[in-house]
């Protein structure tokens, strides 16, 4: 019985999941913050490439070059 109990005690006071859960909250977060941030710069990334796209297209080159 005595052995028993030693092994929960020591399964108990084992922090092996407990970082794996810090982990998965970490990535999770990062992942979160990664959306947040494409999503916040992604209109106007469009904005600017529709933009250039635009003056490209509009461009006439010289004619003696």
């Amino acid at each position: 019985m005595l052995k028993l109990y030693t092994q929960y005690r020591v399964w108990r006071d084992s922090d092996e999941g407990a970082t794996a859960v810090e982990y998965g909250l970490m990535v999770a977060l990062i992942a979160v913050a990664i959306l947040g941030v494409v999503s916040a710069l992604g209109t106007s990334l469009k904005d600017m490439f529709s933009s250039v796209g635009g003056q490209i297209h509009a461009y006439t080159p010289p004619a003696g070059g």
